[in-house]
């Protein structure tokens, strides 16, 4: 194989694989707790094929992804669907918000399960692809994931009174997933605020799931454990001749890995600018295109596994993002800056809504409020005179009267990120444009 092509070749690869590597590494760490705990207090971690689940938000100290939210309570749990499928808890969410997004190796979502599809509570089998076992009564459907690893992020919206994070958690407590062969019929219960914590190291952004000096070596199980999908055939074919060509000679192999090190730098680097993610949503945002039901849109899975992985379906969740003002300069914590949704413009949502801020990492900024969304969980909102929404986001602190309506952010670059669960009509259209933003004050 000439130089020049396995290059080329390398490079597709590189792109193309690496949100798979990324669900790779991600089960391999998360996995590697002995019981369903919290990674260093903060990440729900499980053993394969059961899962943990938090109590409360996500702590603003969380760099296990990127673009979190505080809106909802999380869980997470990863699975080897060929060593026994899993069962699925469903508990009555009543009039509550909620979606368990299970995502195969590609990060596409399979199933659907969650308020926006009518879910009834009871219990659900996950199931491999080559699955053929026989299903135990008490099951209400089976969901057949179309690769072997699988994981799960349940969703469950709370607001930001004590009394609703009190009125959860009976009601996440019944959240589980667990091994086909504990099933018993019966709704198990567990109390997620008793988890154990384990260590584990810490990174100031997200941690690093892909190394390049170590992609082409993790590649061969990619291949083998994520099937084709119709016409992908001649890319396996392709990908497999150079890995061989590799194995035999020397100067490939080494081209490979400088391949991996500069695409990481450049191409895989580019996509964590939001001008790179999604398309133009108007007024200077971008929004997100088939999130989590990817296909062959291989330039967009990758572009959100770096920038913000575990994003919903489009039909369950639409997000905005921008990382610039409504003049196209860059956000900043040197600045005030105002979000005025018009009297009733906010995003029309059947779910729930939120602007959340994050630093330059995608991840949230610490600060005395411990205030990092703002939305419909929040009850103290300031309306203006004229029934329209201003909510605020810089380093300084606004006046007074503007407090409750303000996001803190660092003295740095920051991004803002509109979430809509469960979009209108004028959500999944696109009719619905998020508002300018404008800088008040230097």
């Amino acid at each position: 194989m000439p130089l020049s092509y396995a290059k080329v070749i390398a490079a597709q690869a590189y792109v193309w694989a690496w949100p798979m590597v990324n669900q790779a590494n991600r089960r391999a760490g998360i996995t590697q707790a002995p019981e369903p705990g919290l990674m260093n207090g903060i990440v729900p971690v499980a053993p394969q094929g059961h899962m943990g689940m938090l109590s409360d938000y996500i702590d603003p100290a969380e760099t296990f992804v990127t673009c979190p939210n505080q809106d909802v309570v999380y869980g997470l749990g990863f699975f080897s669907l060929d060593k026994q499928p899993v069962v699925i808890q469903v508990p009555d969410f009543g009039d509550r918000f909620w979606v368990y997004a299970i995502y195969d190796q590609r990060t596409d979502q399979v199933g659907e399960l969650g308020k926006p599809y009518g879910t009834e509570p009871g219990f659900y089998l996950l199931v491999g692809p080559n699955w053929e076992g026989e299903v135990p009564d008490g099951i209400n459907r089976v969901i057949r994931s179309s690769t072997e690893l699988a994981n799960i992020i349940p969703r469950a919206f709370m607001d930001s009174t004590a009394e609703d994070k009190a009125a959860i958690q009976p009601v996440i407590s019944q959240i589980n997933v667990y091994p086909l062969s504990e099933f018993d019929g019966e709704m198990k219960v567990t109390d997620w605020s008793k988890l154990p914590h384990f260590p584990a190291p810490k990174s100031d952004g997200e941690t690093k799931w892909v190394s390049p000096e170590k992609f082409f070596d993790q590649l061969p199980a990619v291949l083998d454990q994520v099937p084709p999908l119709p016409g992908e055939e001649a890319l396996y074919a392709n990908i497999r001749a150079l890995l061989a060509a590799a194995e035999q000679d020397p100067q490939i192999r080494q081209a490979l890995v400088e391949v991996a090190k500069e695409t990481e730098k450049t191409v895989i680097a580019d996509f964590f600018k939001w001008e790179n993610n999604g398309k133009p949503a108007g007024n200077g945002w971008n929004r997100s295109v088939n999130n989590a039901d990817w296909g062959i849109d291989y330039a967009m899975r990758t572009g959100t596994a770096r920038s913000n992985m575990f994003d919903n379906r489009p039909n369950e969740t639409q997000y905005f993002y921008t990382d610039n003002d409504g003049n196209g300069q860059q956000l900043t914590g040197d600045n005030l800056y105002s979000i005025t949704f018009a009297k009733g413009e906010t995003p029309p949502v059947k779910g729930f809504w939120s602007l959340t801020l994050y630093n330059d990492k995608h991840l949230f900024y610490p600060n005395e409020l411990q205030r990092y969304s703002l939305g419909t969980k929040n009850k103290d909102l300031e309306l203006n005179e004229d029934g329209s929404l201003t909510l605020y986001a810089g380093h300084s602190q606004p006046d007074g009267d503007k407090l409750s309506n303000w996001l803190p952010a660092p003295q740095g670059t920051f991004s803002l990120y509109i979430r809509a669960y469960w979009g209108e009509q004028a959500i999944l259209d696109g009719s619905w444009q998020p508002p300018v933003i404008k800088k008040l004050s230097q």
